[in-house]
């Protein structure tokens, strides 16, 4: 007995596409490095070694991710967000570990047609544990 395949990986693939869409409900997703994380990725896009590189890659594959899917990362719960986060009028942060013990926070704002990632911080565990006063 012959068995037919009924779907092909291109429609396998169209259809995870669809489904990671969903995820953001099909708005257009925008990141944005603000502040700290601006600077601290220019500083490591100045570097050449190895764990400043293997950083840099994990967040540009975690910008691909967010765009996918922008509540990838870890919620910070209300109470633990930093209060120079919260001066800002920031409600959401999400946390995301990268390689090296270095850590990125983000936040996310949208409108019926766009969602915006501003990513507010990138940096080594002893600047986090600063951060979040531990």
């Amino acid at each position: 007995m012959d068995i037919q395949r009924t779907g092909t990986s291109k429609d396998d693939d169209e259809r995870q596409s669809r489904d990671l869409n969903s995820l953001n409900y099909g708005k257009i997703v925008h990141i944005f490095l603000k502040g700290q994380a601006k600077e601290q990725y220019i500083q490591l896009q100045k570097r050449y070694d190895k764990r400043s590189r293997s950083i840099l890659r994990k967040i540009d594959s975690i910008k691909e991710i967010l765009k996918k899917n922008p509540q990838y990362g870890s919620p910070i719960p209300h109470r633990l967000i930093p209060a120079e986060f919260k001066k800002l009028g920031i409600t959401n942060i999400y946390r995301i570990e990268l390689p090296a013990y270095w850590r990125m926070f983000y936040t996310i704002e949208g409108n019926v047609i766009e969602i915006f990632i501003f990513v507010l911080f990138i940096g080594d565990h002893k600047e986090y544990d600063k951060l979040m006063k531990y």
